[in-house]
């Protein structure tokens, strides 16, 4: 009798907290869906409980709950104050607006702020925008119009963070994977390379001053 009036409790109490805050809503969401997706990225990638990227979980955690809840938060209010009705309609246009110009930017800001965290500097940044944005986009724009439209067209303002935020769990283990990817290409460039100087390394070194008489000798001959 306690437990499910303690959950009930805590339910009213949850509904009363999201509808006067719906930005702290949408952080907790982010903070919890965004270490989650690299969590299942890594899973996907085959690796062990031991072997598992934590400070790469924590850098998603800390990247979707302080940045792109706020962001995005910020967005969906423009768009509601832009076009108030709710319909497919309506919901399709703010789809085709927001792959136009907050897509672009949030695709951008993910690799540029993450690349940041890792502490690779401003270029390693640009140059993994330049290297990854192209490839996101023209995924992004079979995919994120059609969920946004469902969003804006069907869903009630209150719940459409929440209902980001789930379908942000799929998309984000997508941007998780095509990241990894870049440092896996890196890698495997890296290892050819250290491979070469140690098999030269271990090559005899020819001196001048004996291959020279040879050559010589060889001449005279």
């Amino acid at each position: 009798m306690v437990v499910p009036m303690t959950v009930n409790f805590l339910k009213s109490k949850w509904r009363l907290f999201a509808s006067a805050h719906p930005l702290a809503k949408g952080v907790i969401a982010y903070s919890i869906v965004w270490p989650t997706s690299s969590f299942m990225q890594q899973t996907l990638e085959g690796k062990q409980l031991k072997d598992y990227d934590w400070m790469r979980i924590l850098r998603f955690g800390l990247f979707g709950g302080c940045y792109v809840a706020p962001t995005l938060y910020g967005w969906l209010r423009v768009a509601s104050a832009m076009w108030p009705q709710t319909n497919l309609r309506i919901g399709a246009l703010k789809a085709i607006v927001e792959q136009a110009s907050y897509a672009p930017f949030a695709s951008t800001s993910f690799y540029f702020g993450m690349t940041m965290l890792e502490g690779k500097g401003i270029e390693a940044a640009k140059a993994e925008v330049k290297d990854k944005f192209p490839k996101t986009l023209r995924i992004a724009i079979f995919i994120i119009p059609v969920l946004q439209t469902i969003n804006f067209g069907l869903i009630p303002e209150p719940n459409r963070i929440l209902f980001v935020s789930f379908c942000s769990l799929f998309w984000i283990t997508f941007l998780a994977h095509m990241q990894k990817q870049g440092e896996k290409a890196q890698l495997d460039e890296h290892v050819p390379k250290q491979q070469l100087k140690q098999f030269q390394h271990h090559l005899p070194v020819l001196k001048n001053e004996s291959f020279i008489p040879k050559v010589n000798n060889a001449f005279a001959l």
